[in-house]
């Protein structure tokens, strides 16, 4: 137990010794694989709360029955498998503001209790961790190493890529390995892994069906998945500014859902407003949602019916109003 112990220790201190760069961090979780071997005591807190996660989407996520149903189906189908085939790879699709990243935070949030602080939820993004293109075999490398260190310390991580549309070309492609059905190593299942890519590429094809479901009476919720999903594919693959242009992952169709996130309406962007101004105890201001949604852009330019940025801004336009 005394061994133990102080290899606790240890691992701590060079956790922290290593903590100041991707490359570096990935070291440190060798450490770890080795720790966890020995102590066999490297629990992931993996809490699930699924029918909250449900419940906070229906609540929160306006206008998007499409990712509400698709997600909460997926995840619980995935979870409720003991012994997945696969890691789950999700990629959301559709303008800005439209939810995608909120329903990414209340993955980890109601996975792990928080999307922020968890250190089994990683967040990257293209213009901070991988900024640069002619670096992509070195990001390639490191992304690897860094995957595969956090799988060995808990194999229900869950892996965050934002703004694919900003990821040089080629570089995703290394997990590849990892997103298949037979990766397994320090005798870690990589399959109970999650993976959520976020990108706008799609959104052309995804508001041209919203726009022309509207204009033949169809009801928003009528819209279904499978009118999408393969328009979608299609799009980000031969997408020459996105991070899935010729990717592997795609070819060999190893996301499980694209998950389609439609324009927003001026009802929803007014549901949007008036959540703001209860978070600030100002529910009442009614003369500010219709100040805000008033001044805000909508298309196309002959029948407003779609918002140009969906709920994006609208925390600061709150601000400024109050």
């Amino acid at each position: 137990m005394e061994v133990l112990e102080k290899m606790t220790v240890v691992f701590l201190a060079l956790t922290v010794l290593f903590s100041n760069s991707l490359s570096s961090m990935a070291s440190a979780f060798q450490f770890k694989a080795v720790y966890c071997t020995i102590s066999n005591n490297c629990d992931c807190a993996f809490h699930p709360d699924l029918q909250g996660l449900e419940w906070e989407l229906y609540r929160n996520v306006y206008g998007q029955h499409l990712a509400q149903e698709a997600v909460s189906e997926r995840l619980a189908e995935f979870i409720n498998d003991a012994s997945p085939e696969k890691p789950l790879v999700l990629s959301f699709h559709g303008s800005s503001g439209t939810g995608k990243t909120m329903v990414s935070w209340l993955l980890g949030r109601y996975l792990y209790g928080s999307a922020m602080t968890s250190p089994h939820v990683h967040h990257f993004i293209p213009t901070l961790h991988f900024p640069y293109p002619h670096r992509v075999p070195q990001y390639k490398k490191e992304l690897k190493a860094w995957v595969e260190g956090n799988l060995t310390a808990c194999a229900r991580s869950v892996f965050v890529f934002d703004e694919m549309d900003k990821m040089p070309p080629g570089l995703i492609d290394v997990l590849v390995p990892f997103l298949g059905s037979s990766h397994v190593v320090y005798q870690t299942n990589y399959r109970k892994a999650i993976y959520v890519f976020i990108s706008t590429a799609g959104e052309e094809q995804i508001n041209r069906l919203a726009l022309e479901a509207r204009r033949a009476g169809r009801d928003r919720e009528e819209i279904r998945l499978e009118e999408l999903e393969d328009a979608i594919a299609q799009a980000v693959f031969n997408k020459s500014c996105n991070g899935f242009y010729h990717s592997e992952i795609i070819q060999e169709k190893l996301v499980d859902c694209f998950v389609p996130f439609l324009p927003l309406t001026r009802r929803h962007v007014e549901r949007c407003v008036r959540r703001e101004l209860c978070l600030r105890g100002q529910c009442h201001r009614r003369d500010i949602i219709e100040a805000i949604t008033g001044a805000m852009t909508f298309s196309p330019e002959r029948e407003r019916l779609f918002s140009h940025s969906g709920c994006k801004t609208v925390p600061a336009k709150v601000n400024y109003y109050l």
